[in-house]
C-alpha cells in the first residue's frame, strides 16, 4: 500500500496509511446511497460499516444488541440467588478488584441494592499486602458475617479462597480468562469461561454485572415486584468499558454511547465531583473516561487506599464525593511522579534488550507495583510489541503486561503459570498480571517470549498511523467534528478518525508545561487551526516544530471541539508530523 502523502517514515518513525482501495470504494458508496458527508462516510468505511447498515450504526439500539442474559452459563442461578438475597433481606458482601472495572462493578451492585434499602459490605484488597483477587483470610471473614458474597472483576481462578468461604454462598461475576476447572462457587458468570461458546468475550466485568442485573430485574418483574431503573446505571458501565480498554464495538459501543448520555446529566455525585476535579468543561466523551476520570479512580488502588475509587462511585453524599475526588486527584499526581521514575529506568533497560524481540520487558528492585501496568503500556506503545514490567521485592516480583492486537498475552501467561514458571498469572488477551520467583525471572521471560513468537509477535512492524483522509484548516468546523462523532464513541477496537493536514506552516509554537506543545498551523490560503501536542517534548515533535525555521510540515491527528472559556471552536490534537517535501 502506498504511504499516505508519501510519508513512509514520519518524525516518529511511523508510516502513514490511508484507506484501502476497497474502503475508498465503500466510502463513495456510503456517501452516494445515504447522502452523508464524505468525511463521515470515509470513517464509516474504515470501521467496516456497509452502506445499508450506516443508518443503524449511527443510531445503535441497546435493546437490539442486548443478548438474553440466560445464554451465559450459571446466569440463571446467579440471578435467582441475588433475588433471593433481596427478598429475604440477607446480608451481602461485594469483593471487588481495585481498578476502575472492579470499582464500577462494585458501585453498580451497591447502587442497585441501595434501591431495596439493602446495605452491602464493600471489600477491596490492598494491591501490595493482599494482591489481586480473593484471598483465604478475607473470604473466610466475610463468609462468617454474610449470607452471600459476590466477587466482581475477580474470582474465576480463586479456588482456595472461595473454598475458604464455607459459611456463605459465593457468586463470581468476572471476565478474566478461566482455567480448566472452576472454583467451588454457587455460580461463575464469565463470558471467558473455557466452556462458554457465546460472542461476548469482550465484555468488561461491569458489563457482565449489568447483564446479571438485567436477569435479576426480569425475575423481579415475573414475581410482580418493582424493578430498579437499570439505564441510570449505564454511566458506570461506560466508564468501566472504556477504562478497561474493552473494544468499543457491538454491545460495548451501545453501552458506552448510552452511558455517556447518562453521565451528561451529572446525577452520580461521585462522577460529577471527579469531573470537576479533572477540570472537564464539556460533555464527557470516551477520551475523558479513559484519560481523565479512569486514571484518577485507578490511583486509589495503585498507590492509595484500595477502595477509594469504588466508594467515590457509590456515594450519594456530595461533600464526601468532593473530598474523595480531591484525594484521588492528588494521588493521581503522586502516581505520575512515581510512574515517571519507573518509566525512565524501564525504557532504558528494555532498549538495551531490544525493541524487536517478541516480548519487551523490564524488571527492577523496588518498582512500585501500582505503576508497572502503566509503564508496560508505555513500552508497548514505544515498541509495538507485547510488554511486561515487573517490580521485584526480594524473592518475588509482581508484574503487569500489555499486548498488541492479534497477540494473546493472557493465554501465554496462563501457559507459563501451568508449567510452573510463574507463581501466579491471569488476565485476558490484551492485559494480564503475574507473580514470578526472582530466581526464575529470566527463564520465565524467555519462555513467554518463545510462546509469543509462535503467535507472530516478532514479525510485527512499526505501528502504522491510520488516516481517514486529509483536510485543510478552513474546512475544519465544529459542525464537521460533530458529524464525525456520530460514528463514535471511539476507543479500543474502533479507533477515532484521524486526518492529515498537508503542507502546513507553523504560525505559532510554544512549550506548555514540562512536555506539551501549543501551536497554530496555517495553510497556503490563510486557513488556520490551533493544536495541542501532548508529550511533544518526550520525543522529536516538540523540538522540531518549535524550531520550524519556516518549513512546511504535514500534520496528523484527531479533530476535537475546544469549549474552554465557553467558546466552542475546532482544534487539532496533534499526534504525528512529517516534513513536507
Amino acid at each position: 500500500m502506498t504511504a499516505f502523502l508519501g510519508v513512509s517514515a514520519s518524525v516518529t518513525g511511523r508510516r502513514w496509511v490511508g484507506l484501502s482501495e476497497n474502503d475508498d470504494r465503500l466510502a463513495q458508496a456510503i456517501a452516494q446511497q445515504t447522502g452523508l458527508p464524505a468525511t463521515l462516510s470515509r470513517t464509516l468505511a474504515r470501521l467496516g460499516v456497509a452502506a445499508t447498515d450506516a443508518s443503524a450504526y449511527l443510531t445503535p439500539s441497546l435493546r437490539d444488541l442486548m443478548p438474553d442474559p440466560s445464554i451465559f452459563r450459571d446466569m440463571d442461578t446467579a440471578a435467582e440467588r441475588i433475588m433471593q438475597a433481596i427478598t429475604k433481606r440477607q446480608t451481602i458482601a461485594i469483593f471487588a478488584d481495585y481498578d476502575v472495572d472492579g470499582g464500577s462493578s462494585a458501585a453498580l451492585l451497591i447502587d442497585y441494592l441501595r434501591q431495596f434499602s439493602i446495605p452491602a459490605t464493600l471489600y477491596v484488597p490492598d494491591r501490595i499486602d493482599e494482591g489481586y483477587g480473593p484471598n483465604e483470610p478475607a473470604m473466610a471473614d466475610l463468609a462468617s458475617r454474610h449470607d452471600l458474597i459476590i466477587c466482581v472483576d475477580c474470582g474465576t481462578l480463586s479456588h482456595d479462597a472461595i473454598a475458604a468461604a464455607k459459611d456463605a454462598d459465593v457468586i463470581v461475576l468476572d471476565h478474566h480468562m478461566g482455567g480448566e476447572t472452576l472454583p467451588p462457587a454457587l455460580a461463575v458468570v464469565n463470558p471467558n469461561r473455557q466452556d462458554e461458546d457465546n460472542d461476548f468475550g469482550n465484555l468488561c466485568a461491569a458489563g457482565v454485572v449489568f447483564l446479571t442485573l438485567v436477569a435479576v430485574n426480569r425475575n423481579l418483574r415475573a414475581a410482580g415486584q418493582t424493578e430498579p431503573n437499570l439505564i441510570a446505571l449505564l454511566d458506570l458501565v461506560a466508564l468501566a468499558t472504556v477504562a478497561d480498554v474493552a473494544p468499543l464495538t457491538g454491545l460495548n459501543r451501545a453501552l458506552v454511547r448510552q452511558g455517556l448520555k447518562v453521565m451528561t446529566r451529572r446525577d452520580r455525585v461521585g462522577l460529577a465531583a471527579l469531573s470537576d476535579a479533572a477540570r472537564l468543561t464539556s460533555a464527557p466523551n470516551s477520551y475523558h473516561l479513559g484519560f481523565a476520570l479512569g486514571p484518577r479512580i485507578n490511583a486509589g488502588g495503585r498507590i492509595g487506599k484500595a477502595d477509594l475509587g469504588a466508594r467515590l462511585l457509590a456515594t450519594t453524599d456530595p461533600h464526601e464525593a468532593q473530598a474523595m475526588a480531591d484525594q484521588l486527584s492528588q494521588l493521581n499526581d503522586d502516581r505520575r511522579d512515581i510512574e515517571t521514575q519507573v518509566r525512565l529506568q524501564a525504557m532504558e533497560q528494555a532498549e538495551e534488550r531490544g525493541f524487536n524481540a517478541p516480548l519487551v520487558w523490564a524488571a527492577g528492585n523496588g518498582w512500585h507495583p501500582g505503576v508497572v501496568g502503566i509503564v508496560a503500556s508505555r513500552l508497548k506503545e514505544a515498541s509495538n510489541r507485547p510488554a511486561i514490567v515487573i517490580g521485584l521485592d526480594g524473592a518475588e516480583g509482581k508484574g503487569s503486561g500489555r499486548s498488541v492486537t492479534g497477540i494473546d498475552l493472557g493465554s501465554a501467561i496462563a501457559t507459563c503459570t501451568h508449567e510452573g514458571l510463574l507463581l501466579k498469572g491471569g488476565g485476558h488477551k490484551m492485559a494480564a498480571g503475574l507473580t514470578v520467583a526472582t530466581d526464575k525471572l529470566e527463564e520465565a521471560m524467555a519462555r513467554l517470549s518463545e510462546l509469543l513468537q509462535k503467535q507472530g509477535a516478532d514479525k510485527i512492524g512499526p505501528k502504522d498511523l491510520m488516516l481517514d483522509g486529509s483536510v485543510m484548516p478552513s474546512a475544519i468546523t465544529t459542525d464537521l467534528i460533530e458529524q464525525l462523532e456520530m460514528a463514535g464513541p471511539f476507543g479500543a477496537g474502533a479507533p477515532a478518525p484521524r486526518f492529515a493536514l498537508p503542507a502546513q506552516k507553523i504560525a505559532f509554537a510554544k512549550r506548555a508545561g514540562e512536555s506539551h506543545l501549543r501551536l497554530t498551523a496555517q495553510d497556503a490560503n490563510g486557513g488556520r487551526i490551533d493544536a495541542i501536542c501532548f508529550g511533544a517534548y518526550d520525543g522529536p515533535i516538540g523540538p522540531m516544530l518549535e524550531n520550524h525555521k519556516g518549513q512546511s510540515f504535514h500534520l496528523a491527528g484527531r479533530l476535537e471541539i475546544d469549549e474552554w472559556g465557553g467558546r466552542r471552536k475546532a482544534k487539532l490534537r496533534l499526534e504525528d508530523v512529517a516534513l513536507a517535501e
